[in-house]
């Protein structure tokens, strides 16, 4: 008797209905990866090792401590931390029994803190030594259940719990069944408009995330590397690169708070470290280390800095590349778990001349697997793919944000369902965006539009140039002129005239700074990036 059309859409739907859990990726570090390296550089400079297995059954441990106390499934437990080897533990730990890890950033200001843990309603916190003076200038505002240290000196303040107590005294916990779209984790973006919102990550997200990331043209993390994630774990899942190194089996070095240029360039070298992933703040004043003393450290085995959270300048490439040392830049967000785009070089290039090479690597890149990109102009058309028009960068996917918590921000999404990210584009016939501004920061001077991504790139390629921001200030003629601040390397001079000039190479005179400032040091975000508002605050009525 012939099927219906019901019964054949059944008769193909034919395959294992296998959740997509982080509970897998642990229990894959347990069984498959257990010998791979964990080491962790303690704030008092000293180096720890263990392995992903033993993190792994530690994990066990804590979560039994953590249901003992109380923490049930969908409960926030927040971390305040570094990258070290009990974060790894809780990022294995918490998700794994069905609570949600929520990762606090500690280079906050106490108010942002206070606002963050009360909006994301923390039951528990885990706490380093380290920043126990961070926590106590917000902990007032917020009841936690429960508040556990993780100690390097054995003193525990009292009235609060001990790390290594509980897991010595915790029951090993068989993973309980978990709903692949239960929440896992939860990030909150910078905040650089209004307060910071929260994203909560599911189990099948990161975990399609974790999957991709590995593929070969992304980042590609396999067992045969050793991964030193710079970017912190309290930021955007840290790249997701803690759990694709679990699922790959490769091993892990967590440099903790030490993130100055000597030190990790010692552990890139001691560890031999084959990637290395960070924003391009901190990759700027490693590449002036090695500059200084290019024979100090052996980097042989490091083959590629993946480096995302700003665009990343010719002179940067350059500067590598000099030394032996590849970048791979990528795009991505707090609300897209975060990896989006990757720029590899496409075979197609492999001969080019070197300027075509850098002009394509200069770019964001092209949309990982399973993210889908669009850009609108401003009049909501979408733009043409042929490197010329710009628009609102607009996407969607599996591990992309459909909502903030508490149901904050809903101007963010369109009505077909696409995050606008705020960053404004070109996207050229291979698909391969290239990051003009975000939108609040391209200059419209006579009803014309200026990158100011272009012009700090290009002024960072000046000899004497450490460091260049550029920020729109009014202008009663045309509306907005573009200001450039700029901070130059240690024992360099120029002049406004010069680095006008420098422009004009590149810029027609109208795209030009009609002023540029020095300053000894840009400020910078809590997450590495150059903080806009405090140069418009003081710039832009001066």
């Amino acid at each position: 008797m012939p099927h219906t059309e019901t019964e054949q859409l059944l008769i193909g739907a034919s395959m294992d209905d296998y959740p997509l859990t982080l509970t897998s990726i642990v229990e894959r570090a347990e069984r498959f990866h257990s010998d791979r390296e964990v080491v962790s550089l303690r704030p008092s400079g000293t180096i720890t090792r263990t392995a992903l297995g033993a993190c792994a059954g530690r994990a066990r441990r804590l979560a039994g401590a953590l249901a003992a106390l109380g923490v049930r499934e969908g409960d926030r437990v927040a971390t305040l931390m570094w990258n070290q080897s009990e974060h790894l533990e809780l990022y294995f730990a918490v998700p794994a029994m069905g609570a949600v890890i929520h990762t606090l950033n500690p280079r906050l200001f106490s108010d942002e803190l206070a606002f963050i843990v009360d909006d994301a309603q923390d039951t528990v916190i885990v706490v380093d030594e380290s920043l126990l003076e961070v926590f106590d200038a917000f902990r007032a505002g917020h009841d936690f259940a429960h508040v556990i240290v993780v100690t390097h000196t054995g003193d525990v303040p009292a009235g609060l719990l001990d790390y290594e107590t509980l897991i010595a005294d915790g029951e090993p916990m068989q993973w309980p069944a978990l709903d692949e779209r239960q929440a896992a984790a939860m990030c909150y973006t910078s905040g650089t408009t209004g307060r910071p919102k929260g994203v909560t990550y599911s189990h099948r997200a990161l975990v399609l995330h974790s999957l991709v990331a590995a593929l070969p043209d992304q980042l590609a993390v396999s067992a045969r590397d050793t991964i030193l994630p710079v970017v912190p774990m309290f930021h955007a899942n840290a790249w997701g690169l803690p759990y694709a190194a679990a699922l790959a089996g490769a091993s892990l070095v967590l440099p903790g708070p030490r993130l100055d240029p000597h030190s990790v360039l010692g552990l890139l070298a001691d560890e031999r470290v084959t990637m290395t992933a960070g924003v391009p703040t901190v990759w700027m004043g490693m590449l002036a280390a090695l500059d200084a003393e290019p024979d100090r450290w052996d980097l042989s085995t490091l083959d590629r800095l993946v480096v995302g959270g700003a665009a990343v300048p010719r002179s940067m490439l350059e500067g590598f590349d000099r030394h032996g040392l590849t970048v791979v830049q990528a795009w991505g967000m707090t609300e897209t778990a975060p990896l989006g785009t990757v720029c590899r070089l496409p075979g197609s290039l492999d001969e080019s001349e070197a300027d075509e090479q850098y002009r394509y690597r200069t770019r964001q890149g092209v949309a990982t697997p399973f993210f889908d990109i669009r850009a609108r102009d401003d009049d909501g058309r979408l733009i043409a793919w042929d490197d010329a028009a710009m628009g609102e960068l607009e996407v969607r996917g599996p591990w992309v944000a459909a909502r903030y918590h508490r149901g904050k921000g809903t101007d963010s999404f369109t009505a077909d369902g696409w995050f606008k990210t705020g960053d404004v584009v070109r996207i050229d016939g291979r698909g391969c965006i290239r990051i003009c501004d975000r939108s609040k920061d391209l200059v419209k001077s006579g009803g014309e539009w200026i990158s100011s991504v272009d012009l700090e790139n290009h002024l960072m390629s000046h000899p004497a140039v450490a460091q260049a921001a550029v920020i729109a200030v009014p202008d009663d003629r045309w509306g907005e002129r573009p200001l450039a601040v700029v901070a130059l390397r240690a024992g360099a001079e120029t002049t406004p005239d010069q680095l006008r000039e420098h422009l004009g190479q590149e810029f027609a005179k109208w795209q030009l700074p009609d002023r540029i400032e020095f300053v000894t040091a840009i400020p910078c975000t809590a997450t590495g990036k150059f903080k806009k508002t405090a140069l418009r605050n003081q710039f832009t009525s001066a």
